[in-house]
């Protein structure tokens, strides 16, 4: 019985997640390929100019074959709220998630009516204490439809989102009105549970009820207890006053599923096990990343106070501009882990990747410390973990010709990867590229634009790129009037530096992570699903069976052990594989590798980042404004009126007022837009925990 319900719910959503391995693997082969292709054929000096045009129009042909027009997923429709920003496609999916709760309420309490009808002649009392108790078992049955979604926002590199490209920054606002939804029905769950077994007189013996066949009463109480305190500690106001309890109540997960599986048995607890599943799948892979201690290749305080991290990563560890990393400090905490934007582009070096901290809380002002300190201290050493890198499966960046990046702050770190990794791009010869960039900035003091220190947009990456490229920064310094004159040339501050680890030493990131290398996640996801299979064909009929295992929740808690089991074991030997052929191929890449050029170049060349190399480039036009704010309105007024019918990617990352701002505006274009106007395509880069 248990293997049906587990085939019907289940089974759909992991056969989804196996097929979309080959999926990606063929549709990525092939984008490859023929970039490949193009990009060799466009370095062939003797190649005929009809080749270039066919290779060019090939890749293009996508974005040239339709002119301009709204996309759902970018199109903001909701600007202001408890929501934030909510696109077109989010709002339908809002919209259809809600209908089908209450039609699912409105059809459990039709049929309610109707078996009232069956139970013969009942007082009136009696007859309500029945509809109480159907509805309230009508109430966590809808809620555990929606603990069925709440897990797969939460798995960071879950096949499911990749195959939609939707990244784990976006998916966590799903996990959020999840959340508060199931928590919601299971409350009311609870407590129409206990108003009933109060009137009956019978609360004491109900709530600590634990039998055999049917439910735990015990069970469902302590579950509902963990998720009430878990989401008491998810309320803003708490959150944000101590991320840190917010972060350590949510390890309470465990206790919560586990209960909740000994609450309704294993007749019902497989209809949401295919998800569990899947984040179990996803947090095994993450434990063993995090195990590798990551060595820092070099750490830079900025005269704003900003930490720039240079960490050691295997050339096989892929990602995009637009990607970002967890962190975790073994002498700052064991438990926390903190997300990042890289800084860096993948073209800037094979080996490194880069992340930008600011000191805005308690970890991060630590961090900063230990970095100051080992300027002076240079035996004192971080101990680093990574998990990551996480983001879109494509960079999303390059789908647009015109581009606007809209930045708060630190929130510049992933736009100087961004900037970075088109004139790499530029410099390759890459076709199908932005050719029209405008960067506005807004920071509160100028010693933040020390930021801007950290990317070479001069002769180091592209040696001329203003007859490819229109770059235009508009930067705005809300909280000064003007530029304090002790602080040097803008954009010019130095920082100090220092060399935390040997080139000829380092120990790089881990590649044992869902978005790496797919064909090893897909065997790693198959081993799993497969041994999970087995494992619970095995119980049954060695141990279930004979030995006539009847307890639903015994037989919940052993279905629950199945399924850890099976990815411990059967996944686990697939990692195991996976990690020594990462050991095989950085062996490999250490023998090709001229351990002094490498050192003496790459790490010249993109992390120590020489005065010379900080001057502001010619081509780059550039205006600064303090004392103000941007006026979204006069900027997208400009553009609108230089920029023709087109397609224009604007991309924020900043804080929500910012992100408020900039889609209220896009919105407002979208609907007072004529015919030759460009339409805007907001995307958020922005999330918090």
């Amino acid at each position: 019985m248990a293997g049906s319900v587990l085939l019907l719910y289940s089974g759909p959503i992991l056969a989804i997640a196996i097929l979309a391995f080959p999926y990606i693997i063929i549709v990525g082969k092939e984008e490859q390929q023929l970039q490949e292709c193009a990009c060799n054929t466009l370095k062939d000096r003797n190649c005929t100019p009809p080749i270039l045009c066919l290779l060019k129009s090939t890749l293009i042909y996508y974005r040239k074959k339709k002119p301009p027009r709204f996309n759902l997923w970018t199109f903001p429709v909701l600007v202001d709220g408890q929501l934030g920003v909510v696109s077109a496609a989010e709002l339908i999916g809002i919209i259809l998630f809600v209908v089908f709760v209450l039609w699912d309420l409105y059809a459990y309490t039709v049929v309610n009516f109707e078996l009232l009808a069956t139970y013969g002649d009942l007082s009136l009392g009696e007859t309500r204490l029945l509809f109480l108790l159907n509805f309230a078992r009508n109430l966590g049955q809808i809620g555990l439809v929606c603990l069925t979604f709440l897990f797969l926002p939460v798995a960071r590199g879950s096949v499911l989102f990749r195959l939609i490209n939707i990244p784990f920054e976006h998916a966590t606002r799903y996990h959020v009105w999840l959340g508060n939804l199931t928590m919601l029905l299971f409350t009311i769950h609870g407590l129409l549970y206990v108003l009933i077994w109060t009137i009956k007189g019978c609360f004491l013996n109900q709530i600590l009820e634990w039998k055999d066949t049917g439910v735990a009463n015990l069970a469902g109480s302590i579950s509902l207890s963990v998720g009430l305190l878990m989401w008491i500690t998810t309320l803003p106001p708490v959150r944000k006053r101590n991320f840190e309890l917010f972060l350590y109540t949510h390890q309470l997960y465990i206790i919560l599923v586990v209960f909740l599986a000994l609450h309704i048995g294993y007749l019902v607890f497989p209809t949401a096990a295919g998800p569990i599943f899947i984040f179990v799948l996803d947090r095994f892979l993450r434990f063993c990343q995090s195990r590798k201690s990551v060595d820092i290749i070099s750490a830079k305080c900025l005269p704003c106070g900003t930490v720039e991290l240079v960490l050691a990563k295997p050339e096989s560890l892929r990602y995009n501009a637009l990607s970002f990393v967890f962190v975790r400090a073994w002498e700052l905490s064991r438990l926390q882990w903190h997300p990042f934007s890289v800084s860096s582009s993948p073209m800037d070096g094979k080996y490194h990747i880069s992340v930008l901290i600011k000191a805005i809380g308690k970890w991060t002002e630590k961090l900063r410390d230990s970095a100051l300190k080992n300027l002076e201290l240079p035996c004192t050493k971080l101990t680093i973990s990574v998990e990551g890198p996480y983001g879109h499966e494509k960079p999303y960046h390059m789908m647009y010709e015109n581009l606007i990046l809209v930045a708060g702050g630190i929130g510049i770190s992933p736009f100087l990867a961004v900037l970075s990794d088109i004139l790499h791009s530029v410099k390759e010869g890459k076709p199908c590229l932005p050719r029209n960039i405008l960067l506005v900035w807004a920071v509160k003091r100028s010693d933040e634009l020390s930021l801007l220190s950290t990317i070479s947009m001069d002769s180091t990456i592209c040696p001329s790129f203003s007859n490819k490229l229109n770059l235009q920064a508009h930067i705005y310094v809300t909280r000064e009037s003007e530029f304090p004159l002790e602080h040097g040339e803008v954009g010019n501050s130095t920082a100090d530096s220092s060399d935390l680890c040997p080139m000829s030493k380092r120990s790089g990131m881990s590649v044992l992570v869902g978005t790496g290398h797919n064909i090893w996640s897909c065997l790693y996801v198959i081993s799993s699903t497969l041994g999970f299979v087995i494992l619970l064909g095995l119980l049954d009929f060695f141990y279930i069976n004979p030995f006539d295992i009847t307890s639903w929740s015994y037989k919940g808690f052993l279905f629950l052990a199945c399924m850890v089991a099976s990815v411990f074991i059967f996944g686990g030997l697939v990692v195991c594989l996976w990690h020594l052929s990462e050991k095989r191929t950085s062996a490999e890449e250490k023998c090709e590798d001229d351990e002094s050029n490498f050192g003496k170049t790459e790490h010249t060349e993109t992390v120590a980042h020489n005065v010379a190399h900080q001057e502001s480039p010619t081509s780059l036009t550039r205006s600064i404004r303090y004392g103000a704010r941007p006026d979204f309105k006069e900027i997208f007024g400009s553009v609108s009126k230089n920029w023709g019918h087109v397609d224009v990617g604007v991309i924020v990352c900043g804080p929500p007022t910012l992100q408020s701002s900039v889609a209220k505006e896009i919105r407002s274009q979208s609907v007072r837009r004529q015919s030759g106007d460009p339409i805007y395509h907001f995307n958020s880069h922005s999330f918090s925990l």
